[in-house]
């Protein structure tokens, strides 16, 4: 199978769970480069269990897990975490915030501020690059911890709720960004929400987990709607 054509994710009957807390068994999903995936399900159903199988961090107890070569073991994955984990004491700038995306990968000094620059630019944040972050507005900081993500220049984003604390107005410019990376970049997403009706208009794909299992579907892009 050609590098181009391989998932970049390929899940096949996960069992994860903590200790002899069975989470999900049978999971499995793949997701292909460019595909917008949308996780739904209830607080408890295994969405961020799934989410932290992927990342690394939790080993499946069953089943098959395989990342294409093409993500370079997971350099190649960005992650949106749900809450900033640094001190809100600790005076820091956007620049320094949204460059800590590239800890653990061996980039250039000139790559690193070329790839800043880019990914500031993608959520509109360019002109802050030296603001502080905590200054920020709540919609600003979110869009700077999807920043954080896209500096690692990934195939696959992976975003755990980012719209939670968002006001509608600030709702809405993040899923523009997050709409253009997919549909401009070719970026692959993968999005955790409660929100059904977001998920049926941008998603090309959608999980649903319930009762332990996960079932996925495809769903029309807009313009291929009748």
């Amino acid at each position: 199978m050609s590098e181009q054509l391989e998932p970049l994710i390929h899940a096949e009957a996960l069992d994860l769970a903590y200790g002899a807390d069975h989470v999900l068994r049978g999971a499995g999903l793949q997701v292909q480069r460019g595909e917008f995936w949308f996780l739904l399900g209830g607080n408890g159903s295994g969405k961020t269990t799934f989410l932290r199988a992927l990342l690394g961090i939790l080993p499946p107890r069953a089943g098959r897990l395989r990342l294409s070569p093409a993500l370079h073991g997971r350099a190649g994955i960005g992650f949106v975490p749900q809450h900033c984990a640094i001190n809100p004491s600790l005076p820091t700038t956007v620049r320094e915030f949204v460059s800590l995306g590239l800890v653990g990968l061996q980039v250039a000094r000139s790559d690193r501020a070329t790839r800043l620059e880019r990914a500031l630019e993608r959520v509109g944040l360019a002109a802050l690059v030296d603001r502080d972050y905590w200054s920020l507005s709540g919609g600003q900081r979110q869009r700077a911890l999807v920043a954080r993500g896209l500096i690692r220049e990934p195939l696959l984003l992976i975003l755990d709720e980012p719209m939670n604390h968002l006001d509608p107005d600030a709702e809405e410019s993040l899923l523009h960004d997050l709409v253009e990376l997919n549909h401009r970049y070719g970026l692959a997403l993968l999005l955790v929400t409660h929100d059904v009706a977001m998920a049926e208009r941008h998603a090309t794909h959608i999980a649903t987990f319930a009762d332990g299992g996960v079932t996925t579907r495809e769903v029309a892009r807009p313009t291929e709607r009748a």
